[in-house]
């Protein structure tokens, strides 16, 4: 085992060099988060090896991991949206509506066996890919919502609800966050070989039987996502970056025209 670790950080250290040189280059800030990311990364990695060697064919414990994962995953993806707890809140909600329905199915129809082990497995994936669909949903309705609100504006102008002016937003936001999953699905077998397939023949599973795992979780990563970011974009977006004064505004002044106009 020593033997191989000097390679290996020799490898990473290379690669991320390659990395922080080229963001360097680019003029791009924040060049290290990379390598911190990494670095991070790999002591999370050595502790939770340590600790699931342990625990893994307990159920008790599975669950408080996997709980712990769900915390993390939930609180990482709203700081990356913009924090409050209220959204904090919004983004549990969504991630675990996606993330329980997709266990749900994937374990009720015996696609899976119901098992501390398969329920590890499948749950730290689903529940990663959940949150870097909700993020991406997040962001982009975030994002369109602050370059579109003249539009917005003018919905609202002409008496729609905020809910109403901003449904395209939603929409094209949710669309956008399928996009990597849709790929990845996609292409697997083709251009990628997914880490759950190649884990799985390494450690003995036959390809057949690996690649009935990987699809249950391709199908997976994609259900969850779906509710995922439907839940968020439609929630976030009639109110994420809208200034709350201009809303009330316009919310006043539509409700105000009917008795003007009488």
């Amino acid at each position: 085992m020593i033997e191989q670790l000097w390679p290996t950080i020799t490898a990473v250290a290379v690669l991320l060099a390659v990395a922080v040189t080229v963001l360097t280059l680019a003029g791009v800030r924040h060049r290290w988060a990379a390598a911190v990311a990494v670095f991070r990364g790999a002591l999370q990695l050595a502790a939770i090896s340590f600790i699931l060697a342990g625990v893994i064919t307990d159920p008790r414990w599975v669950a408080l991991a996997l709980a712990v994962m769900f915390t993390v995953a939930a609180v990482t993806a709203t700081r990356r949206i913009g924090w409050t707890l209220q959204r904090f809140g919004l983004v549990a909600a969504a991630m675990a509506a996606g993330v329980s329905i997709t266990l749900t199915a994937a374990f009720l129809t015996g696609a899976l066996e119901l098992s501390a082990r398969y329920a590890l497995a499948i749950g730290g994936i689903i529940i990663g890919n959940a949150m870097t669909t909700v993020t991406l949903a997040g962001r982009r309705t975030a994002q369109d919502t602050d370059d579109r609100f003249p539009e917005i504006e003018g919905l609202l102008a002409l008496g729609a609800t905020p809910r109403q002016a901003t449904l395209d937003i939603a929409r094209d936001a949710l669309r956008e966050a399928l996009i990597p999953a849709t790929d990845q699905t996609k292409t697997t077998g083709i251009v990628t070989l997914p880490g759950a397939f190649v884990g799985a023949i390494f450690g003995g599973v036959s390809p057949l039987e690996a690649g009935r795992f990987q699809i249950v979780v391709l199908a997976g990563i994609m259900a969850a996502g779906a509710v995922a970011a439907a839940i968020i974009t439609f929630a976030l977006a009639p109110t994420l970056m809208l200034p709350a004064d201009t809303v009330r505004q316009m919310a006043n002044r539509n409700h105000a025209q009917p008795a003007t106009r009488s």
